[in-house]
């Protein structure tokens, strides 16, 4: 995979004059105040990422002027083997995801040039290198004209190929989803051939007896509607019982070198961290959410409601199937 282990190449040094900063998804090129920034940092700052083959600044280029301001002329280095493609997409999946961010205007453009070059790749795949949403990659890819081949079959992030036109798999995975009601995502997705989206997307159309196709009729018979959980017990006062579950998990978490010493383990953790808010914090956040702005903001809370609860459930399974003992301890 062209970001398979990434963080584990092996660092060396590197003279600063011999590296090459173009071809970089910066539209706009480095910003001047991060990289002064940087250059005032006392603590060491990570290796950059260098294509092998073209001496190119895959990640890093902030980092790579600092040191120059600084006078450095050597650098920390990690080489990375790939091609050219492989390296513009690690370029901007690092440069997507953390430190200074890449802007819209940066992600759009690097989402053009990797459908022009991975036309096979899927919405979500090309997603997830960009940190845009699947919409988003559609839309840029719909308006890219005829100069991009149009397939029948996508690679998605799992590296499957599935077909661009997936009804009839929608409907097996409805039928699946109606006639095994306890079914975990996994396992309507390996029954249909579908991605753990698309399966989330069927079953919530099957449980509110709509249609599993886009655009189809709701089949007839009955529909299976799982009752909802009761809502957790709150505190007015102190945030909810959930609040200090939750608290009390990211501190542990904060403290497991496995997490907080990886970058995606950081990541993670900022994740949690935007959304472990009090009870009260949240009220006053809906407060004050402009009501002409009301319905886009509850579509996006429910959508990223549903993602949480999707990697909730693997994790879960992945923790059954270490423990062997079928119970998992869950925030409540």
């Amino acid at each position: 995979m062209w970001n398979a282990q990434a963080d584990s190449l092996p660092v060396t040094r590197a003279p600063i004059e011999s590296l090459s900063t173009d071809d970089s998804p910066r539209i706009s090129g480095e910003n001047e105040e991060h990289v002064r920034h940087l250059a005032q940092c006392v603590s060491p700052l990570p290796p950059i990422i260098v294509h092998r083959a073209t001496l190119r600044v895959i990640d890093g280029v902030h980092r790579l002027r600092a040191a120059r301001l600084n006078g450095q002329t050597h650098i920390d280095v990690q080489y990375f083997d790939g091609t050219a493609k492989d390296a513009f997409l690690l370029a901007v999946e690092r440069n997507a995801h953390h430190g200074l961010p890449l802007t819209r205007a940066d992600r759009n453009a690097a989402a053009l040039r990797i459908i022009r070059s991975h036309p096979d790749w899927s919405d979500r795949m090309i997603a997830s290198a960009t940190g845009l949403s699947p919409k988003t990659v559609g839309s840029i890819r719909r308006r890219s004209g005829d100069a991009i081949p149009q397939l029948n079959a996508r690679i998605g992030r799992d590296g499957r190929s599935r077909p661009v036109d997936n009804s009839e798999r929608r409907r097996l995975a409805g039928e699946y989803a109606r006639t095994h009601p306890q079914a975990t995502l996994r396992e309507i997705a390996r029954e249909s051939g579908l991605s753990l989206a698309t399966a989330r997307d069927v079953r919530e159309r099957v449980q509110k007896g709509a249609s599993p196709t886009l655009g189809g009729r709701p089949p007839g018979g009955p529909v299976h509607r799982p009752a909802a959980p009761a809502p957790a017990a709150r505190n007015p006062d102190q945030g909810g019982v959930t609040a200090f579950a939750l608290a009390e998990t990211l501190l542990l978490l904060k403290r497991d070198p496995s997490i907080r010493l990886t970058e995606h383990g950081r990541f993670l953790l900022r994740l949690l961290d935007a959304h472990a808010l009090a009870n009260r914090r949240w009220e006053e956040l809906v407060d004050r959410i402009p009501p002409h702005c009301a319905a886009k903001v509850a579509a996006a809370a429910r959508e990223c409601a549903a993602s949480w609860r999707d990697a909730a459930q693997q994790l879960e399974e992945r923790a059954r199937a270490v423990d062997g003992r079928g119970a998992v301890n869950t925030i409540a």
